[in-house]
């Protein structure tokens, strides 16, 4: 049972090793425009498991208009935290329609933990304070690509 368990954990380490082991931010993922009213919103799409784990982890930096949105498979409550990120970030949690759900101001390499209050598959995180210079808030509604079905 011990000897399972030691495989069980460096199974589990390799899995998540290389999301850790990369020092560098990812900037090369697919793109999409998202619009929030007037204003464009150019986004990575982090779609992968190994995408999400890193995302905007070690960027010094992100344009004003600039964020990543990540893309999960199914709806459920997303939880997300900042070790290793650097900047300030709003996270808007957001459902299928893109409507937002609620907003969470995250504090950079942090690693408490800010959720969904509902089941979504999306997940836009912004330089903090984006939405909020912009008057967005729970109930305002993105459009774009991943929320045309």
């Amino acid at each position: 049972m011990k000897k399972l368990s030691i495989r069980l954990l460096c199974l589990l380490f390799l899995a998540t090793g290389s999301a850790w082991s990369q020092e560098s931010p990812q900037l090369q993922l697919p793109r999409v425009t998202l619009s929030a009213g007037m204003h464009l919103i150019q986004a990575q799409v982090a779609a992968t498991p190994q995408e999400r784990a890193v995302g905007l982890m070690f960027r010094k930096d992100m344009p004003v208009n600039e964020g990543m949105l990540f893309a999960f498979e199914q709806p459920s409550e997303q939880c997300f935290w900042m070790k290793n990120t650097l900047l300030p970030l709003t996270a808007a949690f957001v459902s299928d329609d893109g409507t937002i759900v609620n907003l969470a101001d995250m504090q950079p390499q942090s690693l408490a933990s800010h959720c969904s209050t509902k089941p979504v598959r999306f997940v836009l995180e912004m330089n903090k304070g984006w939405f909020d210079k912009r008057g967005l808030k729970a109930g305002s509604k993105l459009s774009g690509p991943p929320f045309t079905r």
